[in-house]
């Protein structure tokens, strides 16, 4: 258990922004032999074949071809987004003639307190231009700013005496980082392009955001809890990573599909969204590859299974009357299978029945998530996705406390839960046997 966590806080630390997760996805995908397509080209698609697409540098798809014809499709989709501060345009501001600020945008729906007196860096990447004098064409860097970089400082508390009375921040005005003094004026874009290891002349464009830079840590009387930044939803990208690459290979009769997707925390409506056409473009290209037609492809959707994974929230401890009556999630108790009458979760009844029974073969606790009646919850990737790739389709996620702070708490011991369900669902087929009846095979 302790391995998993401490592999979870290295692929959070090694990805500070949406385009690290997915380059570190990419790299782990290369090294245990998939082809990376890419979508402007021709696919050359074969059975047996390991693959993997990815859109914007921010979301992938990763899927394999079973040996022999297969039945539907096991997609697991999680977001590589966390509620954080975006870099604008020229960024720099000048305060009092003595600090240099950086102009932000909130991304998200951010926790801002904890954002406070802490120490931030910057990550994203930069679009440099190449070979000006041939015509040119732009690349993509990742940047990462190792080190303490920004901190946003509080206002002290003899100059707010309401300050615990609650406040009511201004992102313009309270959230904005201080960089340096006046001597650093005009810099930050070098320290970037530094970092890029390009020259500040050569950037054309950028996307640039702020990470908390406090590791992942271990903690509470035994050991239970784990906080870190990120762990929504980089918690169920990791798990669902690690699934997907422990699963047998050729195991089910269906292509198992890794999915990670970018923008969750600002609506998904992205070309690389959950509620873009980024899967069903993909799906689409698998079935044209394997040669198979219009019909084949909607038999498959008909025997496919999705699981939108995205963390949940636990009840919690100071504040249990916040939870539902009688669905009340607790960190450490396994995987939250989520639900919603309007439909804001997908899961019904058939979706519920097939994870829970998912759940009992791996041996691992399932438990489960209502909102109060009287409170509106948010939404995630499966009923996003679900208008363009009609499947069954279960919200699930990992019980965690603070969620959207820079700094979230969940359990040791899920993690490992996530990822032994998440290896036996890219073995298994889900299968319409008859009218009113569905196999887990």
């Amino acid at each position: 258990m302790r391995e998993i966590v401490r592999e979870l806080f290295d692929f959070i630390e090694k990805s500070p922004s949406v385009f690290h997760v997915v380059e570190n996805m990419r790299l782990e995908l290369l090294e245990r032999g998939y082809e990376q397509l890419l979508e402007s080209e021709a696919w050359n698609l074969k059975a047996g074949g390991k693959y993997f697409v990815i859109r914007n540098g921010s979301s992938l798809i990763a899927f394999r071809i079973p040996k022999e014809d297969y039945k539907g499709f096991q997609i697991m989709a999680s977001h590589s987004d966390s509620p954080t501060f975006k870099i604008k345009e020229n960024p720099e501001m000048e305060a009092e003639g003595t600090y240099v600020r950086l102009n932000v945008e909130k991304y998200g729906g951010a926790l801002l307190g904890p954002w406070f007196d802490r120490p931030l860096s910057v990550a994203g990447r930069v679009l440099v231009r190449e070979n000006v004098a041939a015509g040119g064409r732009i690349i993509s860097k990742l940047v990462n700013v190792d080190r303490d970089l920004l901190l946003i400082p509080s206002l002290a508390i003899h100059m707010n005496r309401e300050a615990n009375d609650g406040y009511k921040y201004n992102v313009q005005k309270d959230l904005i980082p201080l960089y340096g003094m006046d001597l650093t004026k005009g810099t930050f874009m070098e320290q970037i392009s530094e970092a890029a290891g390009v020259c500040a002349e050569d950037v054309v464009g950028h996307d640039l955001f702020l990470y908390n830079r406090t590791k992942g840590s271990i903690w509470g009387a035994k050991e239970e809890f784990i906080s870190s930044g990120k762990l929504d939803d980089l918690q169920c990208a990791f798990a669902s990573l690690k699934g997907f690459l422990a699963a047998e290979e050729g195991a089910g009769e269906s292509v198992p599909v890794h999915c990670v997707f970018d923008n969750e925390e600002v609506g998904s409506s992205t070309r690389q969204g959950a509620a873009s056409t980024f899967l069903q473009d993909t799906l689409v290209r698998v079935n044209e590859g394997m040669g198979r037609s219009s019909a084949d492809y909607r038999r498959s959707l008909s025997q496919s299974f999705m699981l939108s994974a995205d963390n949940a929230h636990a009840v919690h401890p100071n504040y249990p009357d916040k939870a539902c009556p009688t669905n009340r999630p607790k960190i450490n108790g396994g995987i939250v299978v989520k639900y919603n009458a309007e439909q804001r979760y997908t899961t019904d009844g058939v979706a519920a029945a097939i994870f829970k029974n998912l759940c009992q073969r791996a041996d691992v606790p399932c438990q489960t998530f209502h909102n109060r009646s009287d409170e509106r919850g948010g939404s995630t990737l499966g009923n996003l996705s679900g208008n363009q790739v009609a499947v069954k389709c279960a919200d699930i996620g990992l019980a965690q406390l603070a969620m959207h702070s820079p700094y979230e708490t969940a359990g040791a011991a899920d993690t490992d839960y996530l990822v032994r369900v998440a290896k036996l669902f890219f073995e298994a087929t889900v299968v319409e046997a008859e009218y009113g009846a569905v196999e887990l095979r």
